[in-house]
């Protein structure tokens, strides 16, 4: 494991956005508009603040909207694109990207349509402690219908990725963040360029290699703007 909290973060930026066509207009759905400002903006200020400098964005359905609008730098932080020519799903983007990250580094996974306030320096802590693989920031919800619960045993070790939760009370769900050792990238069962789902696909087949994969429950807010429903509340959740 690398010395050090990450400074450099993974963003899977390249989502169709469909679900939203009918309040936003067709960009990508990290662009959506908040408040006058790309919703991609307030993740990136956030991140910033917490110490990384350097993003890699997975980019693909209209890709040069992100890349004009950010560049190469943005407030301080550099910025690459690993550009998705073809779909190639969560897992095959994030493959992509690894591609441009440091060797052997500790990586920041985040998605880009959504916003968990997690502190980086806490999550980084507790992956170094259970010298975990691959460490999910988990958040507390009771909506079966978009988020598939996570179950973890007493050390935190997560045993089921998939595993189907009620409404009817509060499960731990994934909430799109992730600290990740790079080189598990490379034990993934899967080559660069080729389409994965990252849940179904790659997490799936390094848990069953025996890989640690652990989970924090981490108490700040969350928000996914992808149905109009949430994302028509995330400027109030922005400036709160």
């Amino acid at each position: 494991m690398t010395d050090g909290e990450p400074t450099t973060a993974i963003i899977l930026a390249g989502g169709l956005g469909t679900r939203l066509r009918s309040v936003v207009a067709d960009v990508p759905k990290p662009m959506a508009p908040i408040d006058g400002r790309p919703f991609l903006e307030y993740q990136l200020d956030y991140w910033i603040d917490q110490g990384i400098r350097s993003f890699i964005l997975s980019v693909g359905y209209r890709y040069e909207v992100i890349i004009d609008h950010f560049g190469a730098n943005y407030h301080g932080a550099m910025l690459q694109y690993a550009v998705e020519e073809q779909p190639l799903g969560t897992g095959g983007g994030l493959l992509m990207a690894a591609t441009l990250a440091p060797p052997h580094s500790t990586l920041l996974v985040l998605n880009g349509d959504t916003f968990f306030d997690v502190s980086l320096s806490e999550l980084i802590a507790f992956h170094r402690q259970r010298k975990s693989d691959w460490t999910f920031a988990l958040f507390n919800t009771c909506d079966a219908n978009r988020y598939m619960g996570v179950i973890t045993d007493d050390d935190c070790r997560i045993v089921s990725l998939r595993s189907a939760m009620s409404d009817k009370k509060p499960f731990l769900g994934n909430g799109g963040v992730y600290i990740i050792q790079s080189d598990v990238l490379a034990d993934c069962g899967y080559a660069q360029g080729e389409k994965v789902s990252l849940e179904e696909g790659i997490l799936s087949t390094i848990q069953n290699a025996g890989r640690a994969l652990y989970g924090l429950a981490c108490p700040g807010k969350f928000i996914d703007i992808g149905v109009p429903h949430d994302y028509h509340r995330a400027s109030e959740f922005l400036r709160t």
